[in-house]
């Protein structure tokens, strides 16, 4: 693995447990050993590094919602996968997912940061809205409403639910608080 996936990987777990705020280059460079000059030689500036690892986040994400696309033709199955994926991204209940992390940061980010962080749940919405359009057609989804608010509801549900296990260091609260979404799924 290169240096700079090595930053990568590393500051997006610090990133995850602390949030944006909650680490330095400092903290980084201890914990690759090396040091923050090298760290600045990657990535000049923390901002940057924001930036890198909202990008590659946003990638991950969307390979993720493209596999569960390719797995299930059925929307109940498709959204419980949503659901699932979040869930694995608590890590226990010692991590959030990175946006998650990030949002709770937006005063600190940069211009650019923020545009890559809204991106990211614009296309996490659209992705929720079409799966929704399917609920409407394969009635694998009780009570589904409009496909646009389902999508806006089911999204601060789950980064909602993330915020509140992770509060509480237990994935129960996060089971709790997406209980009723998953008991409407048929």
């Amino acid at each position: 693995m290169d240096r700079r996936t090595e930053l990568l990987n590393c500051a997006e777990n610090v990133a995850r447990r602390h949030g944006y705020d909650g680490f330095s280059y400092a903290d980084l460079a201890k914990e690759v050993g090396i040091s923050k000059a090298s760290i600045h030689y990657h990535f000049p500036s923390k901002a940057e590094l924001a930036v890198a690892l909202i990008e590659r986040y946003a990638s991950t994400h969307t390979e993720a919602l493209a596999l569960i696309d390719e797995t299930s033709d059925i929307a109940s199955d498709r959204l419980a996968a949503y659901v699932q994926g979040y869930r694995r991204a608590l890590s226990g209940g010692a991590k959030l997912c990175l946006c998650v992390a990030f949002s709770i940061s937006r005063d600190s980010l940069s211009d650019e940061a923020l545009s890559e962080l809204d991106l990211f749940h614009t296309n996490s919405i659209e992705w929720l809205k079409k799966t929704f359009e399917l609920a409407n057609k394969d009635g694998s989804v009780t009570h589904s409403a409009n496909p646009t608010l389902e999508a806006t509801a089911l999204l601060a549900t789950v980064e909602g639910a993330q915020l509140v296990a992770r509060a509480a260091n237990k994935v129960a609260d996060f089971d709790k608080a997406t209980k009723l979404f998953l008991s409407r799924l048929a």
